[in-house]
């Protein structure tokens, strides 16, 4: 933004400002005409793309060009639709976090379509004891399930906004390439559905989440509506030399921050419905400071009733996301032995870090070798963050002490 344009929003009273984003939201509501048709959005995809050879750069040849870009470029070169009518098509069944749908870690077959239904649910959650938030949601959970393709599969997303919801919706895929992510061409008003395709060209863990345009998308965001999508490669996942790596069980985290407004008497308010918060949810997130940080939308989901587990000899997958804000994720107990911090599986991952970052509008993935019996403690290691907001998970694995990894050779005593 301009000076000038600093200088005008500074001149408007802070009223007028707040007044105008109210009246931002009445016109998304009222999107919805009497006949329950929203306009198709003004966007349109170009009927081809160029390769990265097509535009020589830097004033170089066309073959220098070529030559610079074969070390990374991998996909086709031929940009005509497929026709994806004779392809396999399978439908998944998505399931609530922590828990990852069933999936193959490899598959060497021909691509498939891979058909999944998200339905839009705005719903009152409880983020921690006696603080309240209408949570806009993918499947009715915070984080919004996992979806679970490989590289060159095409996902099919049938994509429902219920008639009970008050609000326009749509869906952002970092992962995939064009229409804002898909987000110009998902926009679904209450009572509305629509479908999208496209081809998992890159592999890796992404972000998804809702993308209305304005503040309505920070808005939509830190009330929940964001999830994540895998894209495994082909041949699976490679440790640094190349060698293949397998997880025996995944986990999926993500983080969330909540910005909860507050009375006169610092208590947190709590409103009558989903668009009854905004203006004062607008304002508590100007300062940038959160209510709450939580793993899996609540205070201690991923703790007791909800803790995960795991055994010795384990290798475990962690897939953790955070749309909004950068996160240092750390095992206490243990080390991440293989870490794609930026998600993408086409680079080898780091190995035995200790702590990592997942960057704002990220996801990263991270395997641990479980060598010991007890418990883990999986967190953000802003420690404020872990043990005064609670983004922390309880992992706690069964099998045999090994004495040689670790030993208390003296209990406590009087010191002599």
């Amino acid at each position: 933004m301009s000076h000038q344009g600093r200088i005008i929003l500074k001149t408007w009273p802070v009223g007028l400002t707040l007044l105008a984003t109210a009246l931002l939201l009445v016109a998304g509501i009222a999107c919805r005409s009497d006949d329950g048709a929203t306009p198709t959005p003004a966007f349109s995809l170009p009927t081809a793309l160029p390769s990265p050879e097509a535009v020589p750069a830097d004033g170089g040849s066309r073959e220098a060009t070529a030559a610079r870009s074969s070390d990374y470029w991998t996909g086709p070169t031929d940009w005509a639709p497929e026709d994806v009518s004779s392809l396999e098509r399978v439908t998944q069944e998505l399931v609530d976090p922590p828990f990852l749908p069933e999936h193959e870690q490899t598959y060497d077959g021909e691509p498939r379509v891979v058909e999944v239904r998200m339905v839009v649910e705005e719903k009152e959650i409880e983020v921690a004891p006696g603080a309240f938030i209408w949570a806009f949601t993918f499947n009715g959970s915070v984080p919004g399930p996992i979806i679970v393709v490989h590289e060159g599969d095409y996902v099919e997303l049938t994509l429902v906004n219920p008639s009970s919801s008050q609000l326009l919706h749509n869906i952002d895929f970092h992962a995939s390439i064009g229409a804002l992510g898909g987000g110009s061409l998902t926009q679904v008003g209450p009572g509305q559905e629509v479908v999208l395709r496209f081809r998992a060209v890159k592999p890796g863990v992404f972000v998804y989440h809702c993308a209305p345009g304005g503040t309505m998308v920070p808005w939509h965001v830190t009330h929940g509506m964001n999830g994540a999508i895998m894209v495994l490669p082909r041949d699976g996942l490679k440790d640094p030399a190349g060698s293949p790596i397998s997880y025996d069980r995944a986990y999926y985290v993500g983080a969330q921050d909540y910005y909860l407004p507050r009375d006169d008497n610092g208590e947190f308010k709590r409103y009558d419905n989903p668009a009854a918060s905004m203006v004062d949810d607008l304002e508590a997130m100007r300062a940038l400071i959160p209510t709450h940080i939580v793993f899996n939308g609540s205070t201690g989901a991923l703790q007791g009733d909800g803790q995960l587990t795991a055994n010795v000899g384990e290798n475990v997958l962690i897939v953790h996301t955070q749309a909004d804000r950068q996160l240092y994720p750390h095992l206490i107990g243990g080390h991440g032995d293989y870490v794609w911090e930026r998600g993408n599986f086409s680079s080898p991952p780091a190995v035995d870090l200790e702590t990592w970052t997942i960057a704002a509008g990220s996801a990263g993935a991270s395997i641990h070798a479980i060598r010991q019996p007890g418990t883990y403690v999986y967190l953000a290691h802003n420690l404020i963050e872990a043990f005064v907001y609670d983004a922390k998970a309880i992992l706690v694995a069964e099998g045999e002490w090994n004495n040689d990894l670790m030993e208390q050779v003296k209990p406590p005593t009087n010191i002599q």
